[in-house]
């Protein structure tokens, strides 16, 4: 959200912060492929298998109404619309709007990219779990997130050299930052590292405790993870011919385009197995509002671009600068979120609970 709050209302404290926003996304991702991965090799233990059908009932109420709830609202109204032209509803309903999202053509709801590469993920990953779980061991296992990872770097190599930078090299900045984000950054098969580093950290955890508590205990996973993480932010810095450039703010460097991502997503899993490690002292100190957050958060994610470009229709952007834009801003995003999040997320999940419970 922070990224896509105006720079002119954010406060001075963030900025810095606002930068290196991106990352929120790659802290998803290892979320999601930990918390998934988690559920299913409980449940793979306990039963000796998986049940599709209840995992994706689950997700599909999970997902799908708001977010064609949301989506409705993007196609009916398109004064709602984040920018001017947007790419087909079609493609966002059939999630595969990431593969060529080309910002030239529609950049309103840029945001479902994220979602669409999550909902392969939950599409595929059970049945691998089901199919494979008794058939490769944890040596296997380990050569497929290695060869993943490897696989990753050289695609995002091959169409660095071969497309963005051809245009780098052209001067056309613009173009080529609109192919980068077309070709590397929103795909899904470019942005695998994340899920798989929070998988690998899931079946570590789960498979072999005994040896997470004795090869990374927190005082040395948080700091090799913290160490992981600042190496690939110097990466992503090194911008070569694009260094001073106002249009590349966020732009992902040739050789942090290529090792950065799987670097970032590793110290992220470093970081998050310290942090469950240190659990019981955590809690000691719970954050005010954290809960609130966590239960909006999908909610957040798929309206507050359509709403910060309402607030600035109706208050106007110069009117939405400094101490006072931010909290408008903030207020809007979380009253809108509150009222989708009552209306109709939370009443989809209690429709899903009685639903399951109800084929039991």
């Amino acid at each position: 959200m922070l990224v896509h709050l105006p720079v002119e209302a954010t406060p001075s404290l963030l900025v810095g912060v606002r930068t290196y926003g991106w990352l929120g996304v790659d802290i998803f991702f290892v979320l999601s492929g930990f918390l998934i991965g988690t559920q299913l090799f409980k449940e793979v233990s306990r039963t000796g298998g998986v049940d599709l059908k209840a995992f994706y009932l689950r997700r599909a109420f999970r997902i799908f109404p708001a977010f064609f709830v949301v989506l409705g609202l993007y196609a009916i109204f398109p004064v709602l619309r984040d920018a001017p032209t947007m790419q087909s509803v079609w493609s966002f309903a059939t999630f595969t709007v990431n593969f060529d999202f080309d910002p030239r053509v529609g950049r309103a709801f840029s945001q479902a990219w994220s979602l669409c590469v999550e909902e392969h993920f939950y599409l595929v990953l059970p049945l691998l779990v089901l199919l494979l779980h008794r058939r490769i061991s944890m040596g296997g296992t380990l050569l497929i997130a290695g060869s993943m990872v490897i696989a990753g770097m050289i695609l995002r190599y091959a169409i660095w050299e071969n497309q963005v930078g051809v245009l780098v090299e052209a001067g056309k900045l613009r173009e080529a930052f609109a192919v980068y984000l077309r070709d590397v950054y929103y795909p899904t098969y470019t942005r695998l590292d994340g899920l798989m580093v929070g998988v690998m950290l899931a079946a570590a955890r789960f498979f072999k405790p005994d040896l997470c508590k004795r090869y990374a205990p927190p005082r040395v996973a948080l700091p090799v993870g913290v160490a992981l993480v600042v190496a690939a932010l110097v990466l992503f810095s090194i911008r070569g011919p694009l260094e001073g450039t106002n249009l590349f703010l966020v732009f992902q460097a040739q050789l942090g385009t290529v090792a950065g991502f799987p670097l970032i997503s590793i110290g992220i899993g470093f970081i998050l197995g310290a942090m469950l490690d240190l659990e019981p002292v955590l809690r000691r100190w719970p954050v005010p509002g954290a809960a609130v957050v966590a239960a909006l958060s999908y909610s957040l994610y798929l309206t507050h671009k359509s709403v910060f470009h309402l607030d600035r229709l109706i208050f106007g952007e110069e009117n939405l600068q400094g101490g006072f834009g931010f909290v408008v801003y903030l207020v809007t995003s979380f009253a809108a979120a509150t009222v989708l999040w009552f209306c109709v997320e939370r009443t989809f999940l209690l429709l899903r609970d009685r639903f399951l419970s109800f084929g039991r």
